[in-house]
């Protein structure tokens, strides 16, 4: 992740504007923060998800193939992305990656929170409400993901795998997400998932956006205890 140059160092921020460090950390730190925070950016995920599925302009590839499969199963959206998620959960295995309270979370929170969402929510008409349903989905989705990730309770099981193949396979983080998600979009549009601006924005803004928000929202890791003066002996 780029580092952040700032002349005052936001709370997160490791010394010297490096970028937050987003490694898990034990769910007994600071409990009574970490896991609202991990509730509230999932239920907000799941709700931008809905924004920009009534949009209609574009899906991110993942949804894309949600939404695809959507039109193939008598299943709603929601337990959709809930099936996927548990199916990636699978490919965790073999690439020995071991899942947090937040990845569970994960799968579970943002089923619940995307259907109700879409029920919520009508269907847009007219392009000024489709734009605003996309635009505001896409900021919404950047704050949700720096408030997830920020609670640092394990990844999401995509997330997860991007991370695991690059671990067991050496490729760069970049060339194995670009993979994963050419592969997901290409399904998904051919099961007749909707594909438009909405995705190239998506794919242009979120990371910006989550690292506006990042040091913001990333619990700080805590500090090591001090370790007391070492006494000399004297004669």
């Amino acid at each position: 992740m780029p580092k952040w140059l700032s002349a005052t160092r936001p709370p997160g921020a490791h010394a010297g504007g490096m970028a937050p460090d987003l490694r898990p950390l034990p769910v007994t730190h600071a409990p009574l923060r970490r896991l609202p925070q991990l509730v509230v950016g999932l239920a907000l995920y799941g709700t931008s998800m809905a924004m920009q599925v009534r949009g209609a302009l574009g899906l991110n590839p993942w949804d894309v193939l949600h939404q695809g499969l959507e039109h193939l199963l008598p299943l709603s959206f929601g337990v959709i992305t809930a099936i996927t998620g548990v199916a990636v959960l699978l490919l965790w295995i073999p690439l020995r990656q071991r899942p947090g309270i937040g990845t569970v979370a994960n799968v579970v929170v943002i089923a619940f929170s995307v259907d109700a969402a879409l029920a919520l929510i009508p269907e847009a008409h007219g392009w000024p409400a489709r734009v605003a349903l996309m635009a505001g989905g896409i900021v919404l989705n950047g704050l949700a993901t720096a408030l997830y990730v920020g609670a640092r309770l394990g990844p999401g099981p995509r997330d997860g795998l991007m991370t695991g193949l690059a671990a067991r396979t050496g490729w760069s983080i970049r060339v194995v997400r670009t993979g994963i998600e050419v592969v997901v979009l290409g399904t998904g549009w051919l099961l007749g998932g909707t594909v438009g601006i909405g995705t190239v924005l998506y794919a242009l803004a979120i990371g910006p956006l989550t690292q506006l928000f990042l040091p913001w929202t990333t619990v700080r890791t805590p500090a090591a205890a001090p370790v007391p003066p070492t006494s000399r002996s004297t004669r």
